[in-house]
């Protein structure tokens, strides 16, 4: 069983993700589409793919995830995952997934305004946890990005996690036509161009053996024929969200591989 915990700031994409997860591959089956993964949403996941039919397909979008009166409140998602490679057919990956508020990431640059949120950061450096899948998503906020994962590295630093402690950092959202061309070498190509400042910060502080860079899309795009993001922004009380263009092309990109690589320590 590997536990993973999700983080990121507000909007980036964590609870869509894992909606995302839990929902798609079933999707494909039930269109008798080929996947070279399945994913099977246990326990509380199962309300992720509740969501994910009734909200996301629908064209809305999600709230932001509540900050609980404590640690155990928050959900806890489970997931089996198959995955089948050039080499292994259903290799077999069980996780368990905590999905933390981003308000919880965002006061790591300053200051923790709760001791609710200093336990949820201290959780996410607990032994049993073999690594952290770190979403990002606005290609702008390099200085706030690099102080956040600064202030992380010295607390797991203080936990002796840092050389023990897998972080897949990830720009989600990359469909959109600044960022998809780049998707390949992320690390290359968006983090080295967009974030350099936060990509100096992880390398020169974290074991190449335990950092990896990507790109995902929950939401992907309308085709291979067709690079337009399969998202819209649409304006509400609480300002502007993304939402699914065309549930009928739903297509995400990358979804497992950042949690083949956080649960194994082998790339896909």
């Amino acid at each position: 069983m590997g536990n993973i915990c999700v983080i990121g700031p507000r909007n980036s994409g964590k609870t869509t993700y894992l909606a995302g997860l839990a929902y798609w591959p079933d999707k494909q089956r039930r269109n008798h589409k080929s996947s070279s993964f399945s994913v099977e949403a246990n326990g509380e996941a199962k309300i992720l793919e509740e969501i994910a039919e009734n909200i996301i397909c629908q064209g809305e979008s999600l709230p932001p995830t509540p900050i609980p009166q404590n640690i155990y409140d928050a959900p806890l998602y489970q997931f089996q995952i198959k995955v089948s490679t050039l080499f292994k057919k259903n290799e077999e990956i069980n996780l368990v997934v905590r999905d933390y508020p981003g308000e919880v990431f965002e006061e790591l640059e300053s200051g923790f305004s709760s001791e609710l949120s200093e336990e949820f950061v201290n959780e996410s450096l607990k032994e049993d946890i073999e690594g952290c899948l770190i979403l990002l998503s606005d290609w702008t906020r390099d200085d706030q990005y690099s102080k956040m994962l600064n202030k992380y590295i010295d607390l797991m630093d203080s936990k002796s996690r840092l050389n023990n402690l897998r972080l897949a950092v990830v720009m989600s959202k990359c469909e959109r036509g600044e960022l998809w061309s780049g998707r390949l070498e992320a690390e290359m190509d968006i983090f080295a161009v967009h974030l350099p400042k936060t990509q100096r910060v992880l390398r020169e502080n974290i074991q190449p053996k335990n950092l990896q860079f990507y790109a995902l899309s929950t939401f992907g795009v309308l085709g291979k024929k067709d690079p337009r993001p399969n998202r819209k922004d649409v304006v509400g009380t609480s300002g502007s969200n993304a939402v699914l263009r065309e549930s009928a092309r739903w297509q995400p990109y990358n979804m497992i591989a950042p949690l083949y690589w956080l649960s194994t320590g082998k790339r896909i």
